[in-house]
């Protein structure tokens, strides 16, 4: 099951050797679809280390649910699973671990991530997440919004005219700085 209202993402699945390369090809589709092409890499990475994680730890069963979300500036990528027990990052000590083939899953989650976590859900699962900065060019307003700071009756700029300025209400006046405006020239 595949649902996107607006800037969310959440697929159900074995987690499955097979299914993983699904799962980060619907990831990457997402991304390019929310313009965030910078966070492909980043996040589909997260999300394989997760899911491998599930198919080689999770008991009774391998079914989980991957959830991307973007609020705001940061994506959150989740793996939710059906076992409580939380994941420990390992601790490399001995020079021929430097070399191994696994265990260093969360360590990468870490490394990559602007921060991550486990949680317990519910009495029978765990999620496990991290997040990601959105790069600012990425994220866009609303076709006719305008990025107004400040108050528009107190504060520094309560002495100044009224401009008008269309948000799709008609007439909502906004103040906006002298600096902010174009200047007049005759």
């Amino acid at each position: 099951m595949i649902s996107e209202p607006s800037r969310y993402c959440t697929v159900e699945l074995q987690a499955l050797p097979s299914r993983i390369g699904q799962v980060r090809r619907i990831v990457s589709a997402h991304l390019r679809h929310w313009q965030l092409d910078a966070l492909i890499d980043h996040a589909t990475l997260g999300v394989t280390e997760l899911l491998t994680n599930v198919h080689r730890h999770a008991q009774p069963d391998k079914t989980c649910t991957v959830e991307v979300e973007l609020l705001l500036d940061r994506l959150t990528v989740s793996v939710r699973d059906n076992d409580p027990r939380i994941p420990e990052m390992a601790e490399s000590h001995d020079a021929t671990e430097e070399f191994a083939t696994s265990g260093r899953g969360l360590a990468i989650i870490e490394a990559m991530s602007e921060s991550w976590g486990v949680r317990p859900h519910g009495d029978s699962g765990k999620v496990v997440w991290f997040t990601l900065q959105a790069p600012v060019s990425s994220i866009h307003l609303a076709p006719r919004a305008r990025v107004v700071h400040g108050a528009t009756t107190v504060g520094p700029f309560a002495d100044l005219p009224l401009d008008t300025v269309s948000f799709g209400l008609p007439d909502e006046p906004v103040r906006t700085p002298a600096a902010a405006r174009p200047a007049l020239t005759h």
